[in-house]
């Protein structure tokens, strides 16, 4: 059985090879890479719907119900580096998204059980009091353990 940690390292390396390689989600699909297709399918909108439900758990300002969705070992990464659910969960305590869209929509599956998403977000919303937008790039690492999905690895990077 693989450590939450080996799923990280094969995530990593397989969206590095991507990304090397230079391929677009477009040829990505072209060139067989993800497999052979209804299966893939119904493994992404379940992985989609899950990130749209942290989402919208920040939305509500629900913190419990994001803290869910979230392993315990997750690594979450932002401009300000790697961090640890509990310190992602104390930061988002005073955080709360108004609005937000999801588009470019990329998916890379891992397994059976476990795929990569990624895309840009656009998001308006309020951080400690104060009102914010932003744009960003998003990959995250979903996983099903017994009957409940638990992001993994998510990480955020500003877009221009």
């Amino acid at each position: 059985m693989r450590t939450p940690s080996t799923w990280l390292v094969i995530a990593a390396m397989t969206l590095s090879g991507i990304l090397l390689q230079g391929l677009t989600g477009d040829s990505v699909a072209a060139s067989g890479f993800y497999g052979s297709g209804s299966g893939d399918d119904a493994l992404e909108k379940q992985i989609v719907a899950k990130e749209r439900e942290g989402l919208d758990a920040l939305k509500a300002g629900d913190v419990e119900q994001f803290g869910k969705l979230t392993a315990d070992e997750a690594v979450l990464v932002d401009a300000h580096g790697p961090a640890s659910k509990a310190q992602v969960l104390k930061n988002v305590a005073g955080f709360t998204l108004t609005d937000y869209s999801m588009e470019d929509m990329r998916f890379l599956p891992i397994d059976a059980y476990t795929g990569l998403i990624s895309y840009k977000i656009s998001e308006k919303g309020n951080s400690h009091g104060k009102e914010f937008t932003a744009q960003a790039y998003v990959s995250s690492v979903w996983t099903e353990r017994g009957k409940q999905w638990l992001c993994l690895f998510s990480q955020e990077t500003a877009a221009p």
